[in-house]
């Protein structure tokens, strides 16, 4: 969004940036907690990709969206990480990022269902 991507520029999931207010600070503060988990987690997560970004206006997102995320998700760890997906399997529902708002409602329009 700020012209330097080369990959990912035409996702339909950065319709929920695109439609902030900021969209530029809404993705920082995204990769910014993506960052912190990568920290946690023992990997090595370029921080020269995003500035550091006060979260802004919090995004809201539909239950269905992230159940349909989480199902996908675990369709993907089931085939290439079957350890994680055994470890995880009996989360009903995921902790969500603290930039979404969890409200009720559909998968997303834009997703290819």
């Amino acid at each position: 969004m700020r012209g330097s991507t080369t990959g990912y520029r035409h996702h339909p999931q950065l319709e929920r940036f695109r439609a902030c207010s900021a969209p530029h600070a809404a993705i920082d503060a995204y990769l910014g907690g993506v960052h912190d988990e990568s920290v946690a987690r023992g990997y090595d997560f370029d921080r020269s990709k995003f500035r550091r970004a006060v979260l802004p206006r919090r995004i809201a997102v539909t239950e269905g969206q992230l159940e349909y995320e989480w199902d996908w998700l675990m369709s993907k760890l089931r085939k290439r990480n079957p350890a994680l997906y055994r470890r995880h399997r009996g989360t009903a529902k995921p902790d969500v990022h603290p930039l979404f708002r969890l409200r009720p409602g559909p998968v997303a329009g834009w997703e290819r269902v």
